[in-house]
């Protein structure tokens, strides 16, 4: 279990507790954002958003899970709460656009950066369409692809962020690689 003299600090909002909770989880939250959202500036505004979220709500943490695990829960959600605004911003522009409105529709790829430290393709185009169909995928399986297959999670600790059990665990796991074949074999017999 975590120190408890440092889940105290935190909870008493002391300063150095904070310093070091942002010197061993800065990383982790920065490149699990960065795996949901892979976009330099936006996975470091989540990361952002983590932390002041942890900071103001550290006295609901219930020590009956780790702080990593909770902090995980957190900066999956707030990543999924970006992705979900973005497609309400999409939608809302191309209303714009189809009911006349002056406001230009966004045409350029959200997905700009692809610098992610935990893939190691040989170059970013590879990054776009695996990042591109791993968007595809629905929600959960999304989820549980990425803190497995980029984030190196367990079964057991992607259990623990998302709440569902080990086989439920298994099962969108196997589900959502079927569909990322289906969807990269689609994109790949399509390319002249």
């Amino acid at each position: 279990m975590e120190d408890k003299a440092f889940l105290a600090d935190l909870k008493a909002q002391k300063q150095t507790a904070f310093s070091r909770l942002l010197d061993d989880y800065q990383r982790k939250v920065f490149n699990t954002c960065l795996s949901f959202v892979p976009n330099r500036e936006d996975a470091e505004d989540i990361a952002q958003e983590v932390f002041m979220e942890v900071y103001a709500s550290i006295d609901k943490f219930r020590e009956d899970a780790k702080l990593s695990t909770w902090i995980y829960r957190i900066s999956v959600n707030k990543s999924l709460e970006f992705i979900r605004k973005q497609k309400t911003k999409k939608r809302f522009g191309f209303m714009q656009s189809i009911t006349g409105s002056e406001l230009p529709l966004d045409k350029t790829s959200y997905f700009t950066e692809f610098n992610h430290p935990g893939i190691q393709l040989e170059n970013k185009e590879k990054s776009e369409i695996l990042f591109a169909a791993i968007n595809k995928l629905p929600e959960a399986q999304r989820v549980v692809f990425t803190l497995h297959r980029i984030d190196g999670l367990s079964y057991k600790e992607i259990s623990e962020v998302t709440e569902k059990s080990i086989s439920s665990i298994e099962s969108l796991l196997f589900r959502a690689k079927r569909n990322l074949k289906k969807i990269l074999t689609k994109y790949y017999k399509n390319e002249p």
